[in-house]
């Protein structure tokens, strides 16, 4: 197959700083690092005009993230959680062990919880919405079991 290997998914956000201290402290990401960019290559790229980013470059469990300030243009968009069944991005799931604390941290990093979402189930089984700093909905589930089962069972 001529496609090598998927390498990371990019996520717009309004404030870098913040947003890499929701993703460090409340999820456990590590930086991977940093790069400015800006320049003609970029515009096209990103089909904007004027284009000057900071990103960086964060892994988790082998899967890594690239958050991306806009300087210039700036971004834009609501910052709330979008509808589920708009298309595109979703949300990111995280498994937890102790659910309780990883919703401090998620509140205490500045990302928020959509709390009617929450439930618990038999099993035990315990999921909640929240979100980024920026709106990206974060799902978390505590559920025993293989870490690498399908949530809630499927196949």
């Amino acid at each position: 197959m001529s496609v090598q290997r998927y390498t990371h998914v990019g996520i717009c956000v309004s404030d870098l700083d913040r947003s890499l201290h929701f993703y460090r402290d409340a999820l456990g990401f590590e930086e991977l690092g940093r790069l400015d960019m800006q320049g003609k290559p970029l515009d096209q790229l990103n089909q904007l005009e004027g284009v000057k980013v900071r990103t960086a470059f964060l892994v988790r469990d082998g899967s890594r993230l690239e958050l991306i300030q806009f300087v210039s243009p700036g971004w834009v968009g609501p910052r709330a959680a979008r509808p589920m069944n708009q298309l595109g991005l979703t949300h990111l799931a995280f498994r937890v062990t102790d659910f309780d604390a990883v919703c401090a941290k998620i509140e205490a990093a500045g990302g928020g919880l959509i709390r009617d979402t929450r439930m618990e189930h038999a099993g035990p089984m315990r999921v909640i919405m929240a979100t980024d700093p920026d709106g990206l909905r974060v799902e978390l589930l505590e559920q025993p079991g293989s870490l690498d089962a399908v949530p809630g069972g499927g196949r």
